[in-house]
């Protein structure tokens, strides 16, 4: 069947996390994990769903954004894409008109990460897989073809792509084995967000601890003292063999950054998370090499805006850890570009996924990463958070602190539909209420 796309639908899905103050950090203190939800409908009756995510207000800009794109992908069968995917990609990302309002940046490219999104989960249903298995059965030239390597082809030809993914077919399908039945390692987030108690923070952490998680990551970033205290406190609870990470969520100026985190040194965290503004990639190389002798790295990558802005933080010896984000670069096919330098630079990739449906996500592409690209898994995590996986048909499955490859077709990020009328905004009855109070 050709698959051909009739239709093309987007909806505004909120959830008002807030309340409860789940995903607070230092510069976003009251967010609501919301997604614009994206519906492709086919001639054949099979559908294929994508989002992205944002904080609440302005998803209405976002459904502007992938509205403007809807009639590069209206008409076209899901045939006609795959065989020329990264035609595709240039055809949402290099609009003659549009693309002035990114490019490959912004509104515009949170927009395209949905579609494309969306199309990925199309093609992996149609092919009966999960997209994690979709991709490791590809031949590796096919999955070179769906890379735009425009502007990165200093750091990574095509033909570097291929010899990596040549080289990696090596113990693949060992490594597939090892991945089903261990599953890929994750850290949580879901215990330390800044806007909670200390008594909130020290019975999730012995939960946790209880459900063998050994990796943690604490908020910081709002006030020093609280965070020396709140380190301390995590530090105590999960004692020393546990793995501490911090996050700082862009809050400081550089200096400001290398010396509020060497106070926090004595925690021992194994990086600090975007300490500086994400477009400051000479920034971040100067904090990457004032901590390098407390033996702290540098994470970013959650508001890196494209592949080009991850060459340019690698080259420049910029962060120790890649964090790829599956709704803010141009979805799989931009990632794939990002493994690919990542792997070059020998710079280990833990996924960001703190929002809706990330996690859902992205555990297809770190699933990817190992069997097909990096095949190691030292100082290698992908992050969870424990919120609204109860809103999906697939949701994540974490067993012993490690990422379930997911079995059902598709890229796992199939809202229930109830979930979706209850929570789109403003009609949905969740809203309703909260409007009312």
């Amino acid at each position: 069947m050709s698959h051909k796309i009739v239709n093309l639908r987007v909806r505004d899905v909120r959830f008002p996390t807030s309340l409860e103050q789940h995903g607070s950090d230092a510069m976003h203190t009251d967010p609501d994990y919301s997604a614009a939800y994206v519906v492709l409908d086919t001639d054949s009756g099979l559908k294929g769903f994508g989002l992205t995510f944002t904080l609440g207000k302005g998803t209405e800009i976002v459904l502007c954004a992938v509205k403007a794109l809807a009639g590069l992908v209206i008409g076209k069968s899901l045939q006609e894409i795959v065989s020329n995917f990264r035609g595709f990609y240039r055809l949402l990302t290099s609009d003659g008109q549009m693309r002035w309002l990114g490019p490959e940046k912004g509104v515009i490219h949170l927009a395209t990460a949905a579609v494309l999104n969306a199309v990925w989960d199309l093609w992996a249903r149609a092919e009966g897989k999960p997209l994690w298995k979709l991709l490791v059965d590809m031949d590796p030239k096919q999955i070179v073809s769906c890379i735009d390597f425009r502007y990165i082809t200093d750091v990574l030809t095509e033909e570097e792509a291929l010899d990596i993914l040549v080289k990696a077919q090596e113990g693949k399908k060992q490594r597939e084995d090892q991945m089903l039945k261990e599953g890929y390692p994750a850290y949580t987030t879901s215990c330390a967000w800044l806007g909670y108690s200390d008594q909130q923070l020290k019975q999730l952490c012995s939960d946790a601890l209880k459900s063998g998680w050994t990796r943690f990551k604490v908020k910081v970033g709002a006030d020093l003292e609280d965070d020396i205290r709140r380190c301390r406190l995590i530090r105590q609870m999960i004692g020393p063999s546990s793995t501490l990470m911090i996050d700082a969520n862009q809050r400081w100026d550089v200096a400001e950054a290398i010396s509020w985190v060497s106070r926090l040194a004595e925690a021992k965290p194994l990086w600090i998370e975007e300490p500086t503004s994400p477009d400051d990639i000479l920034g971040h190389a100067a904090i990457s090499k004032a901590l390098a002798p407390l033996g702290i790295g540098v994470a970013t990558g959650e508001q890196c805006h494209n592949r080009v802005m991850f060459k340019q933080f690698l080259q420049a010896s910029a962060l120790q850890f890649v964090q790829i984000d599956s709704c803010r670069l141009g979805s799989v096919n931009e990632n794939l570009a990002v493994l690919l330098m990542a792997y070059k630079f020998q710079v280990p990739v833990c996924p960001h996924a703190g929002g809706v449906g990330l996690c859902e996500l992205v555990q297809h592409l770190i699933l990817f990463d190992y069997i097909c690209v990096s095949a190691d898994l030292r100082n290698r995590m992908c992050e969870y958070v424990d919120h609204l996986h109860e809103h999906f048909t697939s949701p994540v499955v974490i067993q012993d602190a490690h990422y379930m490859p997911p079995k059902d077709p598709g890229y796992s990020c199939e809202m229930l539909e109830e979930s979706v009328n209850r929570h789109e905004y403003p009609e949905g009855d969740i809203w309703k209420q909260e409007i009312k109070k």
